[in-house]
């Protein structure tokens, strides 16, 4: 299983002070060199962490994958069609949300984001939707014609008891299996930290997971290399 790491929180810190570090590339090539296959940052429309010229660098010195998390905004959409990353992540975007809440509505928004998915592929660039774990939304990504979608742990990371727990994993796990069984690429990540993510690792047909605030939240007491290392052997471990 593939370890994506979210650096977002990275320029997070970085716009506390509004200077220029801790620099998210520099982040980017510790993550590559302990164990991540594949680098995650989300251009925000607010640009509250990750900004242009980050995601441009990134382009340029990364050797992994650069999965580009963005909404259907037409101004984000002309940026990942000129930075071309290796993947473009479609996800839900609300300007007083804290982070992303929930997956994309891609039922209600069929047309609108099958343009986004349209524009991305002319460009030769992959595309994965963030959807909720239904059978509904996979479905609609279906039609839509993507080929990848990852799916959103949220309501499992968050659950307030092993009932809830318990419930949402089953959630994820049936998922995972419906997906594969329509020939999609599944991915999973949201709320994932070194407590809960043995569990969605050990579910087959979960290719990757893709992991952030967690990882960095470790890296500020233990650093960087040693927190990325430790949720790659998490993962590694099933």
């Amino acid at each position: 299983m593939e370890l994506g790491v979210n650096i977002d929180h990275i320029a997070t810190l970085r716009q506390v002070r509004g200077g220029i570090e801790p620099e998210p590339v520099m982040a980017a090539l510790i993550c590559e060199s302990s164990g991540a296959d594949s680098i995650v940052v989300h251009l925000r429309e607010d640009r509250r962490h990750i900004k242009e010229r980050d995601l441009f660098l990134l382009r340029k010195v990364i050797r992994t994958k650069l999965n580009l998390e963005m909404s259907i905004a037409p101004d984000i959409l002309k940026i990942a069609c000129q930075a071309h990353p290796d993947q473009a992540t479609l996800v839900p975007e609300r300007r007083q949300e804290l982070t992303t809440e929930g997956g994309l509505d891609v039922v209600k928004n069929f047309g609108r984001i099958k343009e986004a998915v349209k524009k991305l592929k002319q460009n030769g660039i992959p595309v994965s939707l963030f959807i909720d774990p239904d059978k509904k939304q996979i479905a609609a990504a279906l039609k839509i014609g993507v080929r990848m979608i990852e799916l959103h742990t949220g309501r499992y990371a968050q659950a307030k008891n092993a009932l809830q727990q318990n419930k949402y994993f089953k959630e994820l796990k049936d998922a995972a299996h419906f997906s594969k069984q329509k020939g999609l690429r599944v991915f999973a990540g949201h709320g994932l930290d070194y407590h809960n993510v043995s569990a969605i690792a050990g579910i087959k047909g979960i290719e990757e997971l893709n992991i952030g605030y967690s990882i960095v939240c470790r890296a500020a007491i233990a650093g960087l290399e040693t927190a990325v290392r430790q949720m790659r052997e998490l993962i590694d471990r099933k």
